[in-house]
């Protein structure tokens, strides 16, 4: 099986501070691959060099065969950024009605398409409300459906249940694990331990290196610990005892 992403020994600096060191990492089709590591580590800038939002000072990343930046490979792949970029002054169906018009979608199926993704996150009751009156955790749903509105190959999502209740956060990953079983690949970054459970695989990331990878129970394992905050303590303290040179 072909990764549909490859990061090749990826180093990135800003005022001469690297941010990102020697980053290689492989993502196959019909996984949940989760980034973790505390605010700071390096996963947003790792996600926006997969992205092709930000260029990598040395190494390549390349999505389904292609170098990034790559404009037509962005319409494979569904995003959620970190900061919500929603119209305020529109409402959220017509914000997921202006995202779903920027993909080849048939425009007999965008009416469906924006009431499925919407149902994901419980915002169906919300939909003619400006999104100026949305609370966070609303602008954060709305930013998640926006990101499944295309049913893109790759789903890129940045810190995606932040702000989200349990309840839902539970349905919403009863819904990625499904768009997993459809052999479609999910990259989460995230900081919540709860979640990075919920992944097939784990880069944790630490100062902008990958100190340690493998399946939740593989970590756990590799540790000799009962959940994964306590590997992710270990692996730092183990980092610190042998520093990765730059």
């Amino acid at each position: 099986m072909e990764p549909l992403i490859t990061v090749t020994n990826v180093d990135k600096n800003f005022n001469n501070h690297p941010v990102l060191s020697s980053i290689n990492l492989e993502s196959f089709p019909g996984k949940i691959l989760g980034l973790i590591g505390p605010s700071g580590a390096g996963k947003t800038t790792l996600i926006k060099v997969i992205m092709g939002m930000e260029q990598p000072d040395t190494g390549t990343a390349t999505i389904l065969d292609k170098q990034m930046p790559n404009r037509i490979v962005l319409e494979d792949i569904g995003f959620m950024a970190q900061n919500d970029a929603l119209y305020g002054s529109l409402t959220g169906r017509e914000n997921l009605k202006f995202f779903a018009s920027l993909f080849a979608i048939d425009r007999k199926l965008i009416e469906n398409r924006i009431n499925y993704v919407a149902s994901i996150v419980n915002l169906i009751p919300d939909l003619n409300k400006k999104v100026s009156n949305y609370s966070g955790g609303m602008k954060r749903r709305l930013s998640l459906a926006i990101s499944l509105i295309s049913d893109p190959k790759i789903l890129i999502l940045d810190e995606p249940t932040v702000g989200i209740d349990p309840e839902l956060r539970c349905q919403i990953w009863k819904e990625l694990k499904k768009y997993r079983d459809e052999g479609k690949l999910i990259i989460i970054t995230t900081h919540v331990m709860a979640d990075a459970a919920q992944c097939d695989e784990l880069e944790m990331i630490r100062d902008g290196h990958i100190i340690s990878s493998g399946s939740p129970e593989e970590l756990k394992a590799e540790y000799n610990a009962d959940n994964l905050e306590d590997v992710f303590l270990k692996a730092g303290e183990q980092n610190n005892e042998n520093p990765i040179d730059n």
